[in-house]
């Protein structure tokens, strides 16, 4: 796909509604297509957190190991929605697995690159970090509902 195809996918993805194009082009520099067949891992847990993925189509749930029950699914992502923020936290690890329930589409941004981007960049940085931490909290609030539904009590989370 050529690099003006892809900034036409990009200005399309709800993450990124209403981004500069100053700052639409930046991050063209850091972007690539990712395709991901159903069954298949996108990001193994304790791996190195490379990417933010910007998903396009498809479907993928997120895992986690809890012994002694094994994988369990904690969250699922579809189109429009995006995966994987620990690439900005060190130390740079996946805190989940991510497998693909559905044919996957994606816009992987290198996580790397979209550092060096937001240091280079501050008021780049912010646009990121400001949509980022947006996401986080409707997650965090989507996993206080959770517990509220697995142990019927309101759960108090501090951050």
């Amino acid at each position: 796909m050529k690099s003006e195809d892809l900034a036409v996918v990009l200005r399309q993805h709800p993450f990124l509604g209403h981004l500069s194009e100053k700052h639409l082009h930046v991050l063209v520099g850091c972007a690539a297509n990712v395709h991901v067949g159903e069954g298949s891992c996108l990001i193994q847990e304790g791996e190195i957190a490379n990417a933010l993925y910007l998903v396009r189509t498809g479907r993928i749930a997120l895992e986690m190991e809890v012994p002694p029950r094994g994988s369990l699914r904690i969250q699922t992502v579809g189109p429009g929605e995006l995966l994987g923020w620990s690439w900005m936290i060190s130390p740079y690890r996946w805190h989940f697995t991510a497998r693909a329930v559905a044919d996957v589409r994606a816009i992987a941004l290198d996580g790397g690159c979209l550092r060096q981007k937001c240091s280079e960049d501050h008021d780049f940085g912010y646009e990121i970090l400001d949509r980022l931490t947006r996401v986080m909290e409707s997650r965090l609030e989507a996993t206080r509902l959770q517990l509220l539904d697995v142990y019927g009590t309101v759960v108090e989370v501090h951050g």
